[in-house]
């Protein structure tokens, strides 16, 4: 699975790294949207609907989308099980709206839940206590 993310974003980052530290099998690869060379490598993916909800490329060539890759990545890992409960029709719903917002004010957030977070050239990293 390929998945197309933001590395600017500290929240999806984080995130992303997470989901690599558990991949043990190689089985994803990252691909950061604000690559500079991201649009000749992947001319197929719109870059502005990337960043407006995460994209994933499977190993068969199908495009998924939002929390599906979030479920089918951790699913591909074999962590967090309990996810699947996220793709459950009724709770699919809200759920996807929730994903929504997420998406479109993820930067807030992550400066409001991560707010020593720094990042530059799509590398996102924490900054100490001391740091400015």
């Amino acid at each position: 699975m390929i998945i197309f993310y933001d590395g600017s974003c500290p929240l999806c980052n984080a995130e992303m790294q997470h989901l690599k530290r558990a991949d043990v099998d190689h089985k994803i690869t990252l691909e950061d949207l604000n690559a500079d060379d991201f649009s000749e490598r992947f001319p197929a993916i719109d870059k502005q609907n990337a960043m407006d909800l995460l994209h994933a490329q499977t190993d068969k060539g199908q495009m998924i989308y939002g929390l599906d890759v979030t479920y089918q990545a951790w699913r591909i890992v074999g962590k967090y099980r309990w996810l699947k409960i996220i793709r459950l029709p009724v709770i699919r719903f809200f759920a996807d709206h929730a994903y929504t917002f997420f998406a479109k004010y993820r930067h807030h957030i992550s400066r409001f839940l991560m707010p020593n977070a720094q990042c530059s050239n799509g590398q996102c990293n924490m900054k100490s206590k001391g740091e400015k």
